[in-house]
């Protein structure tokens, strides 16, 4: 039998948070552990309850969601946390993935993609809506080019480990960037895991701005 991925829904809203474990609760093979109603409660709570991932909203009373993926993921760095929110502000995304959260999703994501965004993250993937993703690019852009170390890193990269990461800083996902370069999802999955592990990026989103400053993602 598949292990079930253990959820923790922080919100500050009850409704939302029903809601949340309702469309959860749908699929066998997510196990909702707990809810919390703002960011202190969700460190006590992932210390109490040991999930596997965290929805996070952001605005919250008292401790809010990006303070409180900081404490948490600095007690227990093996947790994946989503931060899902209504707000798309450029300060609320790189403050939750300066935190080191896993992923950013809208309040607006359909149901189905919502439990296909747990188990993506629950295996290690990290996840961004598409819209998100060009926001992320967008203030890459706006970052320095490649130093000297960064180049020797780039070259570390076999001819296939710079197709895939040119791919990936485009937002592509690991089943489109297998049908782009016409090869099995799988063995996707085994070029990212070496790519970030050569570069040193702790996840996809590290990656894709390091695509796009290389401008391999340009085709650079």
């Amino acid at each position: 039998m598949t292990e079930r991925v253990r959820v923790l829904i922080v919100d500050d809203d009850d409704l939302m948070r029903a809601g949340l474990r309702g469309v959860l609760s749908s699929d066998d093979t997510i196990e909702v552990v707990g809810e919390a109603g703002d960011g202190r409660d969700a460190v006590y709570r992932t210390r109490l309850l040991q999930p596997d991932v965290v929805l996070m909203d952001v605005r919250m009373p008292d401790v809010d969601g990006i303070s409180a993926t900081e404490m948490l993921l600095a007690d227990f760095p093996e947790v994946k946390v989503v931060i899902l929110t209504t707000f798309e502000q450029d300060d609320y995304i790189f403050g939750a993935l300066s935190a080191g959260a896993s992923g950013f999703l809208l309040k607006r994501t359909a149901p189905e993609a919502l439990v296909a965004a747990i188990h993506t993250i629950a295996a290690g993937d990290s996840l961004l809506s598409p819209s998100v993703t060009s926001r992320v690019i967008e203030r890459a852009a706006r970052q320095p080019t490649l130093d000297a170390a960064d180049d020797g890193l780039l070259g570390e990269l076999t001819p296939r480990e710079r197709e895939v990461l040119a791919l990936l800083g485009r937002g592509l996902s690991n089943g489109e960037i297998a049908a782009s370069l016409v090869i099995e999802e799988s063995t996707v999955k085994t070029h990212v895991k070496r790519i970030l592990a050569k570069l040193g990026a702790r996840d996809r989103v590290q990656a894709a701005i390091f695509a796009h400053r290389s401008g391999l993602d340009r085709g650079g």
